[in-house]
Protein backbone atom coordinates (compact mmCIF):
# COMPACT_ATOMS: atom_id res chain seq x y z
CA UNK A 1 0.00 0.00 0.00
CA UNK A 2 2.97 2.53 1.17
CA UNK A 3 4.67 1.46 -2.24
CA UNK A 4 1.34 2.35 -4.49
CA UNK A 5 1.25 6.09 -2.75
CA UNK A 6 4.74 6.47 -3.48
CA UNK A 7 4.21 5.53 -7.11
CA UNK A 8 1.13 7.95 -6.95
CA UNK A 9 2.99 10.71 -5.68
CA UNK A 10 5.71 10.46 -7.81
CA UNK A 11 3.66 10.34 -10.93
CA UNK A 12 1.67 13.41 -9.95
CA UNK A 13 4.71 15.61 -8.85
CA UNK A 14 6.40 14.18 -12.88
CA UNK A 15 2.64 15.61 -14.32
CA UNK A 16 2.82 18.58 -12.64
CA UNK A 17 6.40 19.39 -13.49
CA UNK A 18 5.32 18.66 -17.20
CA UNK A 19 2.53 20.62 -17.00
CA UNK A 20 4.90 23.66 -15.62
CA UNK A 21 7.67 23.62 -18.38
CA UNK A 22 4.73 23.21 -20.99
CA UNK A 23 3.42 26.01 -20.20
CA UNK A 24 6.48 28.08 -19.61
CA UNK A 25 6.03 31.89 -21.52
CA UNK A 26 8.41 31.68 -24.69
CA UNK A 27 11.38 33.94 -24.18
CA UNK A 28 14.60 34.69 -26.62
CA UNK A 29 16.84 33.48 -23.98
CA UNK A 30 15.03 30.05 -23.92
CA UNK A 31 14.87 29.22 -27.44
CA UNK A 32 18.57 29.80 -27.82
CA UNK A 33 19.12 26.93 -25.25
CA UNK A 34 16.83 24.95 -26.76
CA UNK A 35 18.58 25.96 -30.71
CA UNK A 36 22.42 25.46 -28.61
CA UNK A 37 24.65 22.86 -30.75
CA UNK A 38 22.54 23.12 -33.66
CA UNK A 39 24.22 24.50 -36.80
CA UNK A 40 21.03 24.88 -39.17
CA UNK A 41 19.03 27.48 -36.14
CA UNK A 42 19.17 30.71 -37.40
CA UNK A 43 17.87 33.70 -34.54
CA UNK A 44 17.59 37.27 -36.44
CA UNK A 45 17.58 41.18 -35.21
CA UNK A 46 15.69 43.19 -37.24
CA UNK A 47 13.94 46.81 -37.32
CA UNK A 48 10.89 47.89 -39.11
CA UNK A 49 10.80 51.41 -41.04
CA UNK A 50 9.05 52.40 -37.97
CA UNK A 51 11.81 51.08 -36.03
CA UNK A 52 10.07 48.48 -34.12
CA UNK A 53 12.41 45.62 -33.25
CA UNK A 54 11.54 41.91 -33.83
CA UNK A 55 13.27 38.52 -33.35
CA UNK A 56 13.23 35.97 -36.29
CA UNK A 57 14.11 32.13 -34.90
CA UNK A 58 13.79 28.99 -37.53
CA UNK A 59 15.49 26.25 -38.02
CA UNK A 60 16.71 26.80 -42.01
CA UNK A 61 16.80 23.25 -43.16
CA UNK A 62 13.32 23.11 -42.69
CA UNK A 63 12.07 26.09 -44.59
CA UNK A 64 11.54 27.49 -47.74
CA UNK A 65 14.52 30.19 -47.17
CA UNK A 66 12.88 32.44 -50.71
CA UNK A 67 9.28 32.51 -49.05
CA UNK A 68 10.82 33.68 -46.23
CA UNK A 69 12.58 36.79 -48.05
CA UNK A 70 9.38 37.24 -49.99
CA UNK A 71 6.42 36.69 -47.67
CA UNK A 72 7.70 37.72 -44.52
CA UNK A 73 11.10 39.91 -44.02
CA UNK A 74 10.55 42.18 -46.60
CA UNK A 75 6.87 42.68 -45.85
CA UNK A 76 7.59 43.31 -42.31
CA UNK A 77 10.64 45.61 -43.05
CA UNK A 78 8.37 48.09 -45.17
CA UNK A 79 5.63 47.76 -43.06
CA UNK A 80 4.02 50.98 -41.07
CA UNK A 81 1.11 49.07 -39.74
CA UNK A 82 0.66 48.94 -35.79
CA UNK A 83 1.30 45.89 -34.75
CA UNK A 84 3.71 45.19 -37.64
CA UNK A 85 2.51 41.53 -37.84
CA UNK A 86 -0.32 42.83 -39.75
CA UNK A 87 2.18 43.45 -42.85
CA UNK A 88 2.08 39.68 -43.13
CA UNK A 89 -0.61 39.45 -45.50
CA UNK A 90 0.29 36.41 -48.15
CA UNK A 91 0.92 33.26 -45.13
CA UNK A 92 -1.29 32.34 -42.08
CA UNK A 93 0.00 34.01 -38.57
CA UNK A 94 -0.96 32.50 -35.39
CA UNK A 95 -0.10 33.37 -31.85
CA UNK A 96 2.31 31.37 -29.49
CA UNK A 97 1.69 30.87 -25.76
CA UNK A 98 4.03 28.52 -24.55
CA UNK A 99 7.46 27.01 -24.94
CA UNK A 100 6.40 23.94 -25.78
CA UNK A 101 4.56 25.05 -28.43
CA UNK A 102 7.17 27.24 -29.88
CA UNK A 103 9.73 23.80 -30.29
CA UNK A 104 7.01 22.04 -32.07
CA UNK A 105 6.34 24.43 -34.65
CA UNK A 106 9.73 25.32 -35.22
CA UNK A 107 10.73 21.66 -35.88
CA UNK A 108 7.72 21.43 -38.23
CA UNK A 109 9.07 24.38 -40.71
CA UNK A 110 7.18 27.25 -39.08
CA UNK A 111 9.57 30.73 -38.71
CA UNK A 112 8.91 32.05 -34.76
CA UNK A 113 8.65 35.93 -34.87
CA UNK A 114 8.77 37.93 -31.94
CA UNK A 115 7.18 41.38 -31.33
CA UNK A 116 9.91 42.69 -28.61
CA UNK A 117 7.17 46.28 -28.64
CA UNK A 118 4.44 44.01 -26.98
CA UNK A 119 6.54 40.37 -25.71
CA UNK A 120 3.99 38.77 -28.23
CA UNK A 121 5.60 35.67 -30.24
CA UNK A 122 3.72 34.44 -33.30
CA UNK A 123 4.51 31.96 -36.12
CA UNK A 124 4.45 31.54 -39.60
CA UNK A 125 4.40 28.38 -41.56
CA UNK A 126 6.77 28.36 -44.27
CA UNK A 127 7.54 24.79 -44.67
CA UNK A 128 10.25 23.58 -46.89
CA UNK A 129 7.61 21.67 -49.93
CA UNK A 130 10.38 19.18 -50.61
CA UNK A 131 9.49 16.18 -52.57
CA UNK A 132 9.99 13.58 -55.27
CA UNK A 133 7.65 13.85 -58.04
CA UNK A 134 4.51 11.46 -58.59
CA UNK A 135 6.02 8.43 -60.37
CA UNK A 136 4.87 5.02 -61.51
CA UNK A 137 4.48 2.44 -58.53
CA UNK A 138 7.65 0.07 -58.40
CA UNK A 139 5.44 -2.75 -55.94
CA UNK A 140 1.99 -3.29 -57.49
CA UNK A 141 3.01 -2.74 -61.30
CA UNK A 142 -0.18 -3.11 -63.43
CA UNK A 143 -0.26 -3.23 -67.47
CA UNK A 144 -3.58 -0.57 -67.60
CA UNK A 145 -4.96 1.40 -64.94
CA UNK A 146 -3.37 4.62 -63.03
CA UNK A 147 -0.17 4.88 -63.05
CA UNK A 148 0.26 7.26 -60.03
CA UNK A 149 1.57 6.17 -56.66
CA UNK A 150 1.94 7.87 -53.31
CA UNK A 151 4.96 9.81 -52.21
CA UNK A 152 6.32 11.26 -48.74
CA UNK A 153 4.54 13.86 -48.70
CA UNK A 154 0.93 13.18 -46.78
CA UNK A 155 -0.51 16.26 -48.75
CA UNK A 156 0.07 14.85 -52.10
CA UNK A 157 -0.80 11.92 -50.71
CA UNK A 158 -4.46 13.45 -49.56
CA UNK A 159 -4.46 15.24 -52.70
CA UNK A 160 -4.59 11.77 -54.90
CA UNK A 161 -7.32 10.58 -53.30
CA UNK A 162 -9.46 13.19 -52.80
CA UNK A 163 -9.09 13.47 -56.20
CA UNK A 164 -10.76 9.98 -56.72
CA UNK A 165 -13.34 10.54 -54.40
CA UNK A 166 -14.61 14.61 -54.39
CA UNK A 167 -17.13 13.79 -51.78
CA UNK A 168 -17.37 15.47 -48.37
CA UNK A 169 -18.37 12.03 -46.62
CA UNK A 170 -14.57 11.55 -46.71
CA UNK A 171 -13.35 12.21 -43.60
CA UNK A 172 -9.94 12.26 -42.42
CA UNK A 173 -8.63 12.86 -38.88
CA UNK A 174 -5.80 13.90 -37.84
CA UNK A 175 -3.30 12.36 -35.04
CA UNK A 176 0.40 12.19 -34.07
CA UNK A 177 2.40 9.40 -33.63
CA UNK A 178 6.20 9.42 -32.26
CA UNK A 179 7.40 11.27 -28.99
CA UNK A 180 10.76 11.52 -31.14
CA UNK A 181 9.61 11.97 -34.52
CA UNK A 182 5.65 13.38 -34.20
CA UNK A 183 4.94 12.01 -37.11
CA UNK A 184 1.48 13.48 -38.65
CA UNK A 185 -1.18 10.48 -39.27
CA UNK A 186 -4.77 10.79 -40.87
CA UNK A 187 -7.10 8.14 -40.94
CA UNK A 188 -9.64 8.22 -43.66
CA UNK A 189 -13.02 7.14 -43.91
CA UNK A 190 -16.35 7.13 -45.80
CA UNK A 191 -18.95 8.49 -43.25
CA UNK A 192 -22.51 6.91 -43.59
CA UNK A 193 -20.31 3.85 -45.25
CA UNK A 194 -17.72 2.48 -43.12
CA UNK A 195 -18.59 0.85 -39.47
CA UNK A 196 -18.93 2.91 -36.67
CA UNK A 197 -17.42 0.58 -34.36
CA UNK A 198 -14.16 -0.26 -37.08
CA UNK A 199 -14.05 3.15 -37.23
CA UNK A 200 -13.92 4.04 -32.94
CA UNK A 201 -11.56 0.61 -32.86
CA UNK A 202 -9.05 2.14 -35.29
CA UNK A 203 -9.37 5.59 -33.83
CA UNK A 204 -8.32 3.88 -30.12
CA UNK A 205 -5.26 1.97 -31.82
CA UNK A 206 -3.62 4.96 -32.99
CA UNK A 207 -3.95 7.33 -29.99
CA UNK A 208 -2.84 4.42 -27.80
CA UNK A 209 0.28 4.04 -29.79
CA UNK A 210 3.46 4.75 -26.95
CA UNK A 211 6.87 4.74 -28.99
CA UNK A 212 9.81 7.52 -29.77
CA UNK A 213 9.89 6.29 -33.10
CA UNK A 214 7.27 5.77 -35.82
CA UNK A 215 9.30 6.21 -39.16
CA UNK A 216 6.85 4.32 -41.64
CA UNK A 217 3.81 2.24 -41.69
CA UNK A 218 4.79 -1.00 -40.37
CA UNK A 219 5.86 0.55 -37.48
CA UNK A 220 2.12 1.94 -36.45
CA UNK A 221 0.83 -1.02 -37.88
CA UNK A 222 2.93 -3.17 -35.64
CA UNK A 223 1.51 -1.17 -31.98
CA UNK A 224 -2.02 -1.88 -34.07
CA UNK A 225 -2.55 -4.95 -34.97
CA UNK A 226 -4.27 -7.28 -32.99
CA UNK A 227 -1.81 -10.68 -33.48
CA UNK A 228 1.54 -8.95 -33.52
CA UNK A 229 3.55 -12.73 -33.77
CA UNK A 230 1.98 -13.92 -36.65
CA UNK A 231 3.41 -14.53 -40.11
CA UNK A 232 0.30 -12.63 -41.94
CA UNK A 233 0.17 -8.97 -41.81
CA UNK A 234 -3.20 -7.66 -40.26
CA UNK A 235 -2.74 -4.62 -42.25
CA UNK A 236 -2.28 -4.05 -45.63
CA UNK A 237 0.49 -1.61 -47.12
CA UNK A 238 0.25 -0.10 -50.55
CA UNK A 239 1.29 3.27 -52.38
CA UNK A 240 -1.55 3.16 -54.95
CA UNK A 241 -4.51 5.60 -54.45
CA UNK A 242 -6.67 4.27 -56.83
CA UNK A 243 -6.63 0.76 -54.07
CA UNK A 244 -7.22 3.39 -51.53
CA UNK A 245 -10.18 4.73 -52.74
CA UNK A 246 -11.72 1.30 -54.11
CA UNK A 247 -11.40 0.14 -50.37
CA UNK A 248 -12.58 3.66 -48.99
CA UNK A 249 -15.91 2.53 -50.90
CA UNK A 250 -16.08 -0.72 -49.83
CA UNK A 251 -16.10 0.70 -46.14
CA UNK A 252 -12.47 0.30 -44.60
CA UNK A 253 -10.63 2.20 -43.52
CA UNK A 254 -7.18 3.66 -44.43
CA UNK A 255 -4.13 5.40 -42.90
CA UNK A 256 -1.64 7.94 -44.10
CA UNK A 257 1.77 8.43 -42.45
CA UNK A 258 3.82 11.30 -43.73
CA UNK A 259 7.64 10.97 -44.46
CA UNK A 260 6.46 7.36 -45.86
CA UNK A 261 4.78 6.57 -49.68
CA UNK A 262 2.75 3.67 -48.07
CA UNK A 263 -0.40 3.66 -46.78
CA UNK A 264 -2.40 0.91 -44.43
CA UNK A 265 -5.32 -0.58 -45.28
CA UNK A 266 -7.85 -2.09 -43.09
CA UNK A 267 -9.30 -4.30 -41.95
CA UNK A 268 -8.35 -7.03 -44.21
CA UNK A 269 -8.84 -11.07 -44.71
CA UNK A 270 -6.31 -13.70 -46.23
CA UNK A 271 -8.03 -13.16 -49.05
CA UNK A 272 -6.68 -9.72 -50.16
CA UNK A 273 -3.38 -10.51 -49.86
CA UNK A 274 -4.26 -12.16 -52.88
CA UNK A 275 -5.51 -9.95 -54.98
CA UNK A 276 -3.90 -7.19 -57.15
CA UNK A 277 -5.45 -3.84 -59.00
CA UNK A 278 -5.04 -5.83 -62.24
CA UNK A 279 -7.71 -7.85 -61.32
CA UNK A 280 -10.42 -5.29 -62.03
CA UNK A 281 -8.66 -4.27 -65.19
CA UNK A 282 -8.69 -7.95 -66.79
CA UNK A 283 -11.75 -9.65 -68.44
CA UNK A 284 -13.98 -11.65 -65.09
CA UNK A 285 -12.57 -14.70 -66.59
CA UNK A 286 -8.82 -13.55 -66.92
CA UNK A 287 -9.07 -12.30 -63.87
CA UNK A 288 -10.52 -15.04 -61.96
CA UNK A 289 -7.85 -17.63 -63.84
CA UNK A 290 -4.86 -15.33 -62.44
CA UNK A 291 -6.58 -15.38 -59.13
CA UNK A 292 -7.08 -19.43 -58.76
CA UNK A 293 -3.42 -19.55 -59.77
CA UNK A 294 -2.25 -17.77 -57.04
CA UNK A 295 -4.00 -19.74 -54.29
CA UNK A 296 -2.34 -22.54 -56.29
CA UNK A 297 0.76 -21.37 -56.46
CA UNK A 298 1.13 -20.36 -52.55
CA UNK A 299 0.10 -23.94 -52.15
CA UNK A 300 2.51 -24.89 -53.99
CA UNK A 301 5.56 -22.99 -52.45
CA UNK A 302 4.29 -24.08 -49.40
CA UNK A 303 4.34 -27.67 -49.91
CA UNK A 304 5.84 -28.93 -52.87
CA UNK A 305 9.31 -29.74 -50.95
CA UNK A 306 7.45 -31.26 -48.05
CA UNK A 307 6.27 -33.68 -50.60
CA UNK A 308 9.40 -34.44 -51.70
CA UNK A 309 10.84 -35.29 -48.47
CA UNK A 310 7.85 -37.33 -47.27
CA UNK A 311 7.70 -39.11 -49.98
CA UNK A 312 11.49 -40.26 -50.76
CA UNK A 313 12.15 -40.39 -46.55
CA UNK A 314 8.85 -42.03 -45.58
CA UNK A 315 6.47 -43.51 -48.83
CA UNK A 316 8.75 -44.31 -51.30
CA UNK A 317 5.79 -47.28 -52.12
CA UNK A 318 3.21 -44.11 -52.96
CA UNK A 319 5.90 -43.18 -56.01
CA UNK A 320 5.40 -44.43 -59.86
CA UNK A 321 8.22 -46.86 -60.59
CA UNK A 322 9.58 -45.36 -63.66
CA UNK A 323 9.76 -41.67 -61.41
CA UNK A 324 11.19 -43.99 -58.54
CA UNK A 325 13.84 -45.14 -61.11
CA UNK A 326 14.74 -41.88 -61.68
CA UNK A 327 14.86 -40.30 -57.89
CA UNK A 328 17.20 -43.45 -56.86
CA UNK A 329 19.24 -42.77 -59.96
CA UNK A 330 20.12 -39.19 -59.01
CA UNK A 331 20.40 -40.10 -55.26
CA UNK A 332 22.38 -42.77 -55.52
CA UNK A 333 25.74 -40.75 -54.72
CA UNK A 334 24.70 -38.11 -52.71
CA UNK A 335 25.70 -37.83 -49.03
CA UNK A 336 23.11 -36.12 -47.25
CA UNK A 337 19.48 -37.25 -46.21
CA UNK A 338 16.56 -35.95 -48.25
CA UNK A 339 15.58 -33.10 -45.73
CA UNK A 340 19.29 -31.46 -45.30
CA UNK A 341 19.75 -31.64 -49.11
CA UNK A 342 16.37 -29.81 -49.56
CA UNK A 343 17.43 -27.65 -46.15
CA UNK A 344 21.09 -26.36 -48.29
CA UNK A 345 19.49 -26.03 -51.58
CA UNK A 346 16.24 -23.72 -50.44
CA UNK A 347 18.90 -21.73 -47.90
CA UNK A 348 21.06 -21.03 -51.00
CA UNK A 349 17.68 -19.65 -53.05
CA UNK A 350 17.21 -17.73 -50.13
CA UNK A 351 20.52 -16.29 -50.07
CA UNK A 352 20.68 -15.67 -53.36
CA UNK A 353 17.22 -13.92 -53.28
CA UNK A 354 18.32 -11.99 -50.54
CA UNK A 355 21.63 -10.65 -52.67
CA UNK A 356 19.31 -9.71 -55.60
CA UNK A 357 17.32 -7.58 -53.53
CA UNK A 358 20.25 -5.94 -51.92
CA UNK A 359 22.78 -5.94 -55.22
CA UNK A 360 22.53 -2.34 -57.76
CA UNK A 361 19.29 -2.46 -59.72
CA UNK A 362 21.38 -3.22 -62.88
CA UNK A 363 23.28 -5.98 -61.47
CA UNK A 364 20.62 -7.97 -59.21
CA UNK A 365 18.87 -9.73 -62.01
CA UNK A 366 22.32 -10.92 -63.62
CA UNK A 367 23.38 -12.16 -60.60
CA UNK A 368 20.00 -13.63 -60.04
CA UNK A 369 19.93 -15.82 -62.74
CA UNK A 370 23.30 -16.80 -62.98
CA UNK A 371 24.25 -17.35 -59.78
CA UNK A 372 21.23 -19.65 -59.74
CA UNK A 373 22.19 -21.70 -63.09
CA UNK A 374 25.92 -21.91 -61.96
CA UNK A 375 25.29 -23.38 -58.12
CA UNK A 376 22.34 -25.26 -59.15
CA UNK A 377 25.07 -26.76 -61.76
CA UNK A 378 27.72 -26.98 -59.55
CA UNK A 379 25.70 -28.83 -56.63
CA UNK A 380 24.14 -31.57 -58.90
CA UNK A 381 28.36 -31.78 -60.14
CA UNK A 382 29.44 -32.38 -56.77
CA UNK A 383 26.52 -34.76 -55.39
CA UNK A 384 25.34 -32.38 -53.08
CA UNK A 385 21.68 -32.41 -54.47
CA UNK A 386 19.54 -34.22 -56.69
CA UNK A 387 18.37 -33.09 -60.26
CA UNK A 388 14.85 -33.34 -59.18
CA UNK A 389 15.13 -31.15 -56.33
CA UNK A 390 16.95 -28.12 -57.64
CA UNK A 391 14.26 -28.83 -60.42
CA UNK A 392 11.91 -28.92 -57.26
CA UNK A 393 13.37 -25.53 -55.52
CA UNK A 394 13.28 -23.68 -58.85
CA UNK A 395 8.88 -24.51 -59.16
CA UNK A 396 8.36 -23.47 -55.45
CA UNK A 397 11.00 -20.55 -55.73
CA UNK A 398 8.89 -18.79 -58.99
CA UNK A 399 5.62 -19.79 -57.21
CA UNK A 400 6.12 -18.36 -54.09
CA UNK A 401 6.49 -14.94 -56.16
CA UNK A 402 2.84 -15.04 -57.41
CA UNK A 403 1.40 -13.75 -54.41
CA UNK A 404 1.16 -9.99 -55.16
CA UNK A 405 2.37 -9.09 -51.20
CA UNK A 406 5.57 -8.83 -50.46
CA UNK A 407 4.79 -9.61 -46.76
CA UNK A 408 3.31 -12.61 -47.65
CA UNK A 409 6.08 -14.01 -50.10
CA UNK A 410 8.30 -13.85 -47.02
CA UNK A 411 6.13 -15.75 -44.87
CA UNK A 412 5.61 -18.36 -47.20
CA UNK A 413 9.43 -18.95 -46.94
CA UNK A 414 9.10 -20.02 -42.92
CA UNK A 415 5.92 -21.79 -43.73
CA UNK A 416 7.81 -23.96 -46.42
CA UNK A 417 10.56 -24.35 -43.50
CA UNK A 418 7.93 -25.37 -40.69
CA UNK A 419 5.89 -27.86 -42.88
CA UNK A 420 9.23 -29.41 -44.29
CA UNK A 421 10.56 -30.45 -40.58
CA UNK A 422 7.18 -31.85 -40.12
CA UNK A 423 7.31 -33.89 -43.48
CA UNK A 424 10.72 -35.08 -42.09
CA UNK A 425 9.44 -36.59 -38.91
CA UNK A 426 5.87 -37.21 -40.26
CA UNK A 427 5.85 -37.79 -43.70
CA UNK A 428 2.40 -36.91 -45.51
CA UNK A 429 1.15 -37.24 -42.15
CA UNK A 430 3.00 -34.34 -40.96
CA UNK A 431 2.16 -31.73 -44.11
CA UNK A 432 -1.49 -32.53 -43.45
CA UNK A 433 -0.79 -31.78 -39.79
CA UNK A 434 0.89 -28.53 -40.90
CA UNK A 435 -1.59 -27.14 -42.92
CA UNK A 436 -4.31 -27.96 -40.34
CA UNK A 437 -2.09 -25.79 -37.94
CA UNK A 438 -2.39 -23.00 -40.76
CA UNK A 439 -5.80 -23.21 -41.29
CA UNK A 440 -6.45 -23.00 -37.41
CA UNK A 441 -3.86 -20.56 -36.73
CA UNK A 442 -5.76 -18.20 -40.08
CA UNK A 443 -9.27 -18.59 -38.37
CA UNK A 444 -7.87 -17.28 -34.95
CA UNK A 445 -6.69 -14.30 -36.50
CA UNK A 446 -8.40 -10.82 -36.53
CA UNK A 447 -7.98 -7.32 -38.20
CA UNK A 448 -9.27 -4.04 -36.51
CA UNK A 449 -11.55 -6.65 -34.51
CA UNK A 450 -12.83 -8.03 -37.84
CA UNK A 451 -12.50 -11.96 -38.67
CA UNK A 452 -9.13 -12.56 -40.41
CA UNK A 453 -10.71 -15.41 -42.63
CA UNK A 454 -13.65 -14.48 -43.60
CA UNK A 455 -15.61 -14.79 -45.82
CA UNK A 456 -15.26 -18.43 -45.18
CA UNK A 457 -15.31 -18.55 -41.63
CA UNK A 458 -17.27 -17.35 -40.40
CA UNK A 459 -19.63 -17.77 -43.72
CA UNK A 460 -20.62 -15.36 -45.63
CA UNK A 461 -21.57 -16.77 -49.08
CA UNK A 462 -22.67 -13.54 -50.62
CA UNK A 463 -18.45 -12.33 -50.46
CA UNK A 464 -17.40 -15.47 -52.71
CA UNK A 465 -18.36 -12.97 -55.61
CA UNK A 466 -14.92 -11.59 -54.95
CA UNK A 467 -13.01 -14.43 -53.40
CA UNK A 468 -11.66 -17.47 -55.19
CA UNK A 469 -13.18 -15.59 -58.44
CA UNK A 470 -13.57 -12.37 -59.36
CA UNK A 471 -17.36 -12.22 -60.40
CA UNK A 472 -17.93 -9.50 -63.59
CA UNK A 473 -18.53 -5.79 -61.81
CA UNK A 474 -22.19 -5.81 -62.12
CA UNK A 475 -22.88 -8.29 -60.31
CA UNK A 476 -20.98 -6.81 -56.53
CA UNK A 477 -24.23 -4.31 -55.91
CA UNK A 478 -23.32 -5.38 -52.55
CA UNK A 479 -20.92 -4.07 -50.06
CA UNK A 480 -18.60 -6.37 -48.02
CA UNK A 481 -20.70 -8.59 -45.62
CA UNK A 482 -18.64 -9.13 -42.74
CA UNK A 483 -17.08 -5.60 -42.79
CA UNK A 484 -21.15 -4.61 -41.65
CA UNK A 485 -21.17 -1.21 -43.36
CA UNK A 486 -24.14 1.04 -42.74
CA UNK A 487 -24.53 1.52 -46.43
CA UNK A 488 -24.95 -1.79 -48.25
CA UNK A 489 -25.73 -0.95 -51.84
CA UNK A 490 -23.43 0.09 -54.38
CA UNK A 491 -26.01 1.30 -56.63
CA UNK A 492 -27.98 4.31 -55.95
CA UNK A 493 -30.49 4.26 -58.18
CA UNK A 494 -33.01 1.52 -60.15
CA UNK A 495 -32.37 -1.96 -60.28
CA UNK A 496 -31.04 -3.69 -57.14
CA UNK A 497 -31.14 -0.39 -55.06
CA UNK A 498 -32.38 0.80 -51.42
Amino acid sequence: MFRKKKRAAAIQKKNEEKNRITHEDVTLELLKNVTAKMDDAEIEQRKTNNGASFSLVYIQTLIDKERLNEAVIQPLLLTKDQPFIQGISTCSVLRIHSIEEAKEHMMFGAVLIHDQENNEWWEVKLENSLSRAIENSEVETIMYGPKDSFTERIEQNMFMIRRRLPVTELKAEKFQAGSNTKTQVQMLYIEGIANPDIVEIARKNISKVNFDLILEASNLSAFMEDHTHSLFPQFMQTDRPDSCAFSLGLGKIIILLNDTPFALIAPITFFHLFQSPEDYVHRWVIASFLRTLRYFSFFIAITLIPLYVALTTHHYQMIPLQILYVLTESRTKLPFTPFWESVIMLVIIEIIKEASLRMPTKTSQTIGVIGGIVIGQAAVEAGFASNVLIVLVGISAIASFLVPNYLVTKATTVLQFLILILASFLGILGIAFGLILLLAHLNGLSSLKQPFFAPVAPLYWRDWKDLFVRAPLPWAKLRPEYLKTVKKWRVSKGEGSE
